[in-house]
C-alpha cells in the first residue's frame, strides 16, 4: 500500500497542489474588494507595462477568448510548461519504482516502504530550504544543480540495490533525492510573474497546474510499474532520472519567463510569521490526510490491481474539475471560496463511505470519480490564498511550505487509515477521509481571520 500513498506525495510536490495534488496566484494585485488582498492595494500594470490589459465593464475574462489560450500567450510560456511537465512526471514514478526495485531484490516490502518513507521525511525538511535558495538566487541557478544531486541519489540507490549493498546505504541514497526541486511551485511562480495584476489569468494558471498534478499522478505510477515489469526492475528509476534532468534543463533554459531576483536581496521574513499562514497550513495538513486515507483505504478495500484504476478515476475527476474550475470566473472572496470548497469536499467524501457498504466496485468507482471533483478546486483556491499571503520575495518558500504540510497530512492519513482498516475493516476506513475533510473545514475560519483587511497578511 505504501507505494501508492507515497507516489501521491511526490506528485503533490510538483504538492500536487498541489500539489500536487498540489497548485498560484499572486503577484501585485489590482485594487479589489477581495478580503484577502489586504489594506495596501497595488495598481494593476498597464498594457504598456507588460501586465494584462484592462477589461471593460461586463467584459469576461480574456474578452471572450478561451482563458487557457490567453494563459499561454506570453512568449516562452508553452516552452517552460513542456519542460515542467517532463520534470514533474517522474515525481509519480520514483517511489513506485523504488518499491518495486527494492522489494524485488531484497524480498521485503517493509524495507522498501521504510526507505521511501524516510525519503519523504527528509524531503519535508529539505524542500523549504531549497525553495528559499530559489527565491534568493533564481530558479535556473538552483534548480539545475538541485536536480542533478537528486538524480545522483536515484542512481546511487539503483547501484546499491543492484550490487547488494547494506540496507543502510539504501536509506542514505534515497535521502539524497530530497533536493528534487519543486518544479510545480516554480511554474506557478512564473505564471504569477507573467500575469501579474490579472487575477483571472492567475486563477486559470492555478487550475491548469493542479490538473497537471493530477495527470502526473495518474500516469506516473502506471508508467513506472510498466517499465519495471516489462523491461527490468531498474528501468523505472532510469527513465525517471532522464525525464527529470531533461525537463529541468528545458525549464531552466526559458530565462525570459523566470521571475527576477531582487537586485539587493534582504533577509526576508519567513512566511510562517505571516498572519493567517499557520492556520492555513493546518488546513493543508488536514486536506493531505484526506488524500492519504482515501488511497490506502481503496487499496485495502479492493486488494488487487483494480485499486490502481479506481485511484486513477478519482484523480481523473479532480483533473476535469480543475480544468473546468479554471475556465470560469471565481467568487471574489478567496477565503470564502476556500470554505465553500472544503464544505463540498466534506460532502462528496461521504460518497465512497456510502458506496463501500454496497460491496460493488462499480458503485465505488463512480463515487470516487465524483469525490475527486472537489479536490482540485480546493487545492487551487488554497494555493491562491498561500500566494496572496506570502511576501513576493519568498513565494517559492511559501508554496513549498504548503506542499510540506500536505506531505505530512498524507503520511498521517496513510498510517492512521492503515491501522483503522486492520482493526475495523476496509469499509470503515472510508470514514477517515470524511473526518479529515470536516476537520479542514472547521480550521478554515481561523485562516480567514488572518486574511482580513488590517491584518499583516499582505506582502511588504
Amino acid at each position: 500500500m505504501c507505494q501508492w500513498g507515497l507516489s501521491r506525495c511526490w506528485t503533490v510536490c510538483a504538492a500536487h497542489g498541489e500539489g500536487g495534488r498540489m497548485p498560484q496566484s499572486d503577484a501585485p494585485q489590482a485594487p479589489s474588494a477581495d478580503a484577502c488582498d489586504g489594506p495596501v492595494p497595488l495598481p494593476a500594470p498597464s498594457r504598456t507595462g507588460g501586465g494584462a490589459p484592462a477589461r471593460g465593464p461586463g467584459q469576461g475574462p480574456g474578452g471572450g477568448r478561451s482563458p487557457y489560450r490567453r494563459l499561454f500567450e506570453p512568449k516562452g510560456a508553452a516552452a517552460f510548461t513542456a519542460g515542467n511537465l517532463l520534470a514533474r512526471l517522474p515525481m509519480g514514478m520514483f517511489s513506485v519504482s523504488a518499491v518495486i526495485m527494492i522489494a524485488g531484490s531484497r524480498g521485503s516490502y517493509a524495507l522498501a516502504g521504510a526507505v521511501t518513507a524516510t525519503g519523504l521525511a527528509v524531503t519535508a525538511l529539505v524542500a523549504p530550504w531549497t525553495a528559499r535558495l530559489v527565491d534568493r538566487h533564481g530558479q535556473a541557478r538552483i534548480a539545475v544543480p538541485a536536480a542533478a544531486l537528486a538524480a545522483l541519489g536515484s542512481l546511487a540507490l539503483l547501484l546499491c540495490v543492484h550490487l547488494g549493498a547494506p540496507d543502510w546505504t539504501l536509506f542514505a541514497a534515497y535521502a539524497a533525492t530530497a533536493t528534487t526541486p519543486n518544479t510545480g511551485g516554480m511554474s506557478r511562480a512564473r505564471w504569477a510573474h507573467l500575469h501579474q495584476g490579472d487575477a483571472a489569468a492567475q486563477h486559470t494558471a492555478n487550475a491548469f497546474e493542479q490538473a497537471a498534478d493530477e495527470l502526473c499522478f495518474m500516469l506516473g505510477p502506471v508508467l513506472a510499474a510498466f517499465l519495471c515489469s516489462a523491461f527490468f526492475p531498474e528501468a523505472g528509476t532510469l527513465t525517471g532520472v532522464v525525464l527529470l534532468l531533461t525537463g529541468v534543463l528545458i525549464f531552466a533554459a526559458q530565462r525570459s519567463t523566470e521571475p527576477p531576483v531582487a537586485a539587493h536581496p534582504t533577509r526576508a521574513r519567513s512566511p510562517l510569521r505571516t498572519a493567517g499562514m499557520v492556520p492555513l497550513l493546518a488546513v493543508f495538513l488536514a486536506t493531505g490526510a484526506v488524500f492519504g486515507a482515501l488511497e490506502v483505504t481503496t487499496l485495502a478495500y479492493l486488494d488487487g490491481p483494480a485499486a490502481g484504476g479506481l485511484l486513477a478515476l478519482q484523480a481523473a475527476g479532480s483533473c476535469v474539475a480543475g480544468l473546468l474550475y479554471g475556465s470560469v470566473r471565481p467568487a471574489r472572496s478567496v477565503p470564502g471560496r476556500l470554505t465553500g470548497c472544503l464544505a463540498a469536499m466534506t460532502a462528496l467524501m461521504t460518497l465512497p463511505l456510502l458506496a463501500s457498504r454496497t460491496g460493488s466496485a462499480t458503485v465505488l468507482a463512480a463515487a470516487l470519480l465524483f469525490a475527486g471533483a472537489a479536490t482540485a478546486p480546493t487545492m487551487v483556491t488554497g494555493m491562491t490564498l498561500i500566494q496572496r499571503l506570502t511576501p513576493r520575495d519568498s513565494l517559492n518558500e511559501g508554496m513549498t511550505l504548503a506542499v510540506t504540510a500536505i506531505l505530512g497530512g498524507i503520511a498521517a492519513g496513510s498510517a492512521t487509515s492503515g491501522r483503522l482498516v486492520e482493526e475495523a475493516g476496509a469499509a470503515a476506513g472510508y470514514a477517515l477521509p470524511v473526518a479529515a475533510a470536516a476537520l479542514a473545514l472547521l480550521l478554515s475560519p481561523a485562516a480567514r481571520r488572518g486574511t482580513r483587511p488590517g491584518s499583516r497578511s499582505v506582502r511588504p
